[in-house]
């Protein structure tokens, strides 16, 4: 082995998790890589390729930046303290359907589904900071089973890294249809040319 490269240090990403890191550290750390990887095979795209479509499916790059947005402001809000989604959500036109955030991100321009998106994710990350700051992953939020059991904020945010699987893999595939850009992580030097993300 050369001895210049057995002493270079090896520098991560922003959004890449600690190697050795303690639960919260991990459990941030892999959903903030996700909300980054998503964030990647959203980025760049104009109206067009946000709202393009692979085979029957009807999800859409656009349907998935708004759905994830509300998906991070319900879960830190109104499932961790029972508390009202507020703005931007009050303002918008919700007529009470499952899959609204899906069909009406094709109203919306792509600086407001980027924006939309940007936005949850800087608040969804300060109010679990102050949350963690109080109690740690085992205290219980509001979100509960039929008999009452509340689940702790460990299950919550594994809920939103679930949540994210999920749909990083659609929109991989739907990336990829749209101008063959395929990954599974970012480039190190990459940084969004849409929007305000912010890697934590």
């Amino acid at each position: 082995m050369d001895t210049d490269s057995a002493t270079m240090q090896y520098t991560a990403p922003l959004w890449e998790p600690p190697l050795a890191g303690d639960e919260v550290e991990h459990l941030l750390g892999a959903l903030d890589r996700l909300r980054t990887t998503f964030r990647l095979k959203a980025d760049g795209l104009d109206a067009s390729g946000l709202a393009a479509r692979i085979g029957a499916s009807t999800l859409t790059i656009g349907g998935l930046l708004k759905h994830l947005a509300v998906v991070e402001d319900f879960h830190t809000t109104a499932k961790l303290r029972d508390e009202p989604l507020g703005e931007p959500w009050t303002s918008m036109d919700w007529d009470g359907s499952d899959d609204w955030d899906f069909r009406s991100a094709a109203d919306d321009s792509p600086e407001s589904l980027y924006e939309l998106y940007d936005g949850s994710v800087r608040r969804a990350r300060q109010r679990i900071a102050t949350v963690l700051d109080d109690d740690g992953l085992d205290q219980p939020v509001h979100v509960s089973m039929p008999d009452g059991t509340h689940a702790n904020l460990r299950r919550l945010l594994f809920d939103l890294v679930e949540e994210y699987g999920r749909h990083t893999g659609h929109a991989d595939l739907i990336r990829e249809s749209v101008d063959g850009r395929v990954g599974e992580d970012p480039p190190a030097d990459w940084r969004p040319v849409r929007g305000s993300y912010e890697f934590h």
